[in-house]
């Protein structure tokens, strides 16, 4: 068979299709082929997974054109990923999207809830250890642990500086994790609480309105305190509350619309299928990706276990009980997260309404995330060095 291709060389430029086709190429096909089916048999993160899935398999296709690096016939995915992935653009653009999406409001009223917010990250550190124990090395480490913050946009930003080799990797398992919110914290929220706590009674609290001056104030005064505690995370932080500027300030509705819909649309799509363009079998079917699956469900549980945790130590020293499961909702999956929780406080009680509550602390948990994200690219790396010495 080889010499007839040398006897007739364009054989091979027919059909070098199927002869560059291996066993590694069928199994990354049918894992493309299975996000697409998750996200349109499931609707498990559809907008993400299902372009995810697709980019996926046009990259694994022998001498694909759609990811050709060859001078002059650049795939138009390579491209993509030049333009919007290794320079950060695209995760940037999805946060103007989501703050233009976001009400602080029930924020703003109770900033308490931020408390929970940052204990529900305790998963990131947890797992930024875990994974250097494991053998990677510190930056590694820390973009793995960002996956316990159901956080998609602030994985890519952070994989995208640091663990480019395991960007593909990282985003499925994020947004994977993402999807799978009403699967993995009710029984890990069951778990660690007992039915007296998930029945606490969270009366409906009357909602003081804010000014408007408040509002448009907020999001400045939140870009300059996280950007001074953690200036790394000044892109996104300052991204996302750009967006909610555009729609608290009352005088850009035409800008906001564009981000919550043109700009969220466009940017997901080609994020979605320039992302799964990197999962290729050379860099997603090894040992290192089995482990960075693993890790990220530690983090994810670990955050959820941080956030119950701290609620049920407040409740040892608060008069007025709060229901430990509001904890859980720290996480950055907004709103899924939060109506998970409340869900699970009406099935335990059907009278018992803490969306409320819930819906405040993950709201809280969209801006910990990011400082978290920044705080964990600060502070690995440093202490790698510091262990170095």
């Amino acid at each position: 068979m080889s010499s007839l291709f040398v006897e007739y060389p364009w054989l091979n430029e027919l059909l070098m299709g199927f002869t560059g086709f291996h066993v590694g190429h069928l199994i990354m096909l049918c894992i493309g082929g299975l996000l697409i089916f998750l996200a349109a048999r499931y609707d498990y993160e559809p907008v993400l997974l299902l372009p995810m899935g697709f980019g996926c398999m046009l990259a694994n296709i022998p001498f694909s054109s759609a990811v050709s690096e060859e001078a002059g016939a650049v795939g138009f995915l390579i491209t993509l990923y030049q333009s919007g992935i290794a320079n950060e653009l695209f995760p940037v653009l999805i946060f103007i999207a989501i703050g233009a999406m976001c009400d602080f409001t029930p924020l703003m009223r109770r900033p308490s809830v931020m408390l929970f917010a940052a204990a529900a990250q305790f998963g990131i550190f947890a797992t930024a250890i875990g994974g250097a124990l494991l053998g990677f090395d510190y930056v590694h480490a820390a973009a793995i642990s960002i996956i316990g913050a159901a956080d998609g946009p602030t994985t890519i930003y952070v994989a995208s500086r640091h663990a480019v080799d395991m960007l593909g990797p990282l985003s499925v398992a994020a947004y994977c994790y993402m999807s799978l919110v009403p699967v993995i914290q009710p029984p890990v929220i069951r778990a660690i609480t007992s039915k007296k706590e998930r029945q606490i009674r969270m009366d409906f609290e009357e909602e003081k309105p804010v000014s408007k001056m408040a509002k448009v104030l907020f999001p400045i005064m939140i870009t300059i305190i996280a950007g001074i505690v953690a200036p790394i995370s000044v892109a996104l932080i300052g991204a996302l509350m750009f967006g909610n500027l555009l729609k608290e300030s009352g005088v850009t509705d035409s800008l906001s619309q564009a981000a919550q819909n043109e700009l969220s649309n466009l940017v997901t799509l080609v994020l979605g299928i320039t992302v799964g363009s990197t999962m290729t079998a050379d860099n997603f079917l090894t040992l290192d990706v089995f482990k960075i699956l693993c890790l990220g469900a530690v983090a994810f549980v670990f955050d959820t276990v941080g956030g119950i945790v701290f609620a049920k130590i407040y409740n040892l020293f608060a008069k007025k009980k709060i229901n430990p499961m509001i904890g859980a909702c720290g996480i950055s999956a907004f709103p899924m997260s939060g109506r998970v929780v409340a869900k699970m406080a009406l099935k335990e009680d059907n009278t018992n309404f803490i969306i409320q509550h819930a819906i405040g602390v993950n709201v809280a948990g969209q801006i910990a995330s990011v400082v978290a994200g920044g705080l964990v690219l600060a502070l690995i790396p440093a202490l790698g060095q510091l262990i170095a010495r």
